[in-house]
């Protein structure tokens, strides 16, 4: 008995008819079902009786990069130690936030490949969480983020001491170094808010606790110039083209 399946390139190919290098972009583009279920593996077989049908608006275009825009819950992994579960494990098509706004991508398996985590956070924290296929974000958050401001949200307890405030601003050491500048400001009487540049792991909670303060819970909740807005905890979304860190 010999195997009469073909390759979907192939298969697709014939059917619309176009190039084999078109078809394998119609069906890495997840404008191709097979049997009704989304197939992205242009390699994938197929026999004569199954249902291969093109979506009626497919597009053979190239797949361009991806960034994508997670809130990390506490206690998931995003690039720093090796302690939790990966915070990437969360981004699936179940928990995509739909664009209200901008262009709507539509989710494929291959947008979460050769992703780059480019804002790292401790496990412990939770909040806003970049990762990325473009090498224009990486170069931006990677190789350019000493230079960029987050945002971060401290719960608090303990009573602060005396200009301990004006110490956290300016004028507290980490591992040996003065640490530079930044804006904190009290949100209310448990809560913290940090404005920083180039902030380590652990800073944050070593400078509370230099000034009498223990840390209860963190959130990143923006990036530059991006904020994370109403993005809710578990979820992500792709950064749209007029966004920018």
């Amino acid at each position: 008995m010999t195997d009469s399946s073909i390759r979907l390139a192939k298969r697709v190919a014939e059917m619309i008819p176009c190039s084999r290098a078109e078809a394998e972009r119609y069906i890495a583009g997840g404008w191709v079902s097979v049997d009704g279920a989304v197939a992205e593996d242009p390699g994938m077989r197929v026999l004569d009786q199954q249902d291969v049908v093109l979506h009626p608006d497919a597009r053979a275009d190239e797949i361009p990069p991806v960034t994508i825009l997670l809130h990390k819950p506490a206690g998931y992994n995003a690039g720093i130690g090796s302690d939790g579960m990966p915070a990437l494990n969360l981004v699936t098509g179940d928990t995509l936030v739909p664009a209200d706004h901008g262009k709507q991508v539509r989710f494929l398996k291959r947008h979460t490949n050769n992703l780059t985590i480019a804002s790292p956070l401790e496990t412990v924290a939770s909040g806003l969480v970049v990762y990325t296929q473009d090498f224009r974000v990486a170069r931006k958050l990677v190789e350019e983020g000493m230079r960029v401001e987050n945002e971060y949200i401290v719960e608090v307890s303990g009573a602060i001491s005396e200009r301990g405030l004006a110490l956290l601003n300016h004028g507290l050491p980490f591992n040996g170094k003065p640490i530079a500048p930044m804006k904190v400001s009290w949100q209310n009487e448990t809560r913290l808010r940090f404005a920083a540049k180039g902030v380590k792991p652990g800073q944050l909670e070593h400078m509370c606790r230099m000034v009498g303060l223990t840390v209860a819970g963190m959130k990143r909740i923006r990036i530059g110039r991006l904020p994370m807005a109403g993005l809710p905890v578990g979820q992500w979304r792709y950064l749209h083209d007029y966004e920018r860190f």
